[in-house]
């Protein structure tokens, strides 16, 4: 490729905040939840790469001719590959793209065909855009992307604030993770977190049921979490994480009690040996974006209860990590359900893009 901006990039990111800012020198957009992905096209060479600045090209193979269909011929495009299913976007069916066997590719890359949803333009023909503002750079998006075609898609924008609290509280069902905040001025800074992301909070109690070693020490890292059906199930629905060296070091005398005879009846026990990939996202098993990464985990008799924050359910599960708040000795393991969180009726996804702006 002879782009003026060449492969890697590592993508700009943003901070976190909980109230959405005032309108002014900002424009407002959907967060999409998806895998970050800069787009490369040089003519015919087309190369999708990840936030962690690894290749994607290999397990979405039905995008290379969309976007060789919307998109200049010279360009670099950041954005979001997500998949739509029922329901909204479904970020399961995108963990499950990430395989190393050629022929599952092309067999998911028909049955949960992905979308590109783009929000950047860094590089046009021989020019660099990153260093100019953020409203230039989407004006020449919206020129390059005017006859795009599903399944590629340009993110809405708003300036309006009102619309874009309606996205925030409308949309969520949809699997969106929330609203972007972008300075009007802004150049496009690799890994720097200059943007702002507004983002829901809900809180719920969960059962303790193991947890995981922080990296080689004995302190603990991350506490498991669980949560029963109305078959009164118990489901791994994430974790907690995110502890202070002085935290991870208390919750090492905080969990000890509960190891005792931990293993044996425990509801996840046939889970610390992997068989396969339908038991791709249970405690113990390999990470599909780092290999090597140490994923073991320490079973604990599931008794004590925690209240912990997150922002989003994915299906049965939180989508991130939670944070953890406090003990809950006033709660019973029974009574942590699946019936205390709060339910987000769907919205069509067709009905976001099809927003004015």
């Amino acid at each position: 490729m002879t782009l003026p901006v060449q492969p890697p990039v590592s993508p700009m990111l943003s901070k976190l905040v909980t109230q959405m800012p005032p309108a002014g020198d900002v424009l407002f957009e959907p967060k999409w939840d998806g895998f970050r992905t800069i787009v490369f096209r040089d003519g015919d060479s087309v190369e999708l790469g990840s936030r962690n600045e690894k290749p994607m090209t290999r397990y979405f193979p039905e995008l290379m001719g969309p976007l060789k269909a919307s998109l200049p011929a010279r360009c670099v495009v950041d954005g979001e590959v997500v998949i739509a299913g029922a329901h909204g976007l479904d970020f399961d069916a995108l963990l499950n793209r990430i395989h190393p066997a050629a022929s599952r590719v092309a067999k998911l890359a028909v049955e949960t065909p992905a979308s590109f949803v783009a929000f950047d333009l860094l590089a046009v023909d021989d020019e660099d855009l990153r260093p100019r503002a953020f409203l230039e750079r989407r004006r020449r998006l919206e020129a390059a992307l005017a006859g795009a075609r599903p399944p590629v898609h340009l993110t809405p924008a708003t300036a309006d604030r009102r619309v874009a609290e309606e996205w925030f509280q409308r949309f969520e069902g949809a699997g969106l993770d929330g609203v972007m905040v972008k300075p009007l001025g802004l150049p496009y800074l690799e890994g720097k977190r200059e943007m702002l992301k507004v983002k829901h909070a809900r809180t719920a109690d969960c059962v303790v049921a193991g947890f995981r070693h922080y990296k080689d020490s004995t302190d603990v890292g991350s506490l498991l979490l669980g949560l029963y059906d109305e078959a009164g199930t118990l489901h791994h629905v994430g974790i907690a994480s995110g502890f202070t060296a002085a935290k991870r070091r208390a919750l090492v005398d905080e969990v000890a009690p509960l190891q005792a005879g931990a293993r044996e009846n425990h509801p996840w026990r046939h889970w610390e040996t992997p068989a396969g990939e339908s038991e791709a996202r249970m405690p113990g098993a390999p990470s599909r974006w780092n290999a090597k990464r140490d994923l073991t985990w320490e079973p604990l008799r599931p008794e004590r209860v925690v209240e912990v924050s997150y922002d989003h359910l994915q299906g049965n599960r939180f989508r991130h990590a939670t944070h953890f708040l406090r003990w809950r000795e006033d709660r019973t393991a029974a009574s942590c359900t699946y019936g205390q969180l709060e339910a987000v009726v769907p919205e069509e996804l067709s009905r976001l893009f099809g927003t004015a702006k």
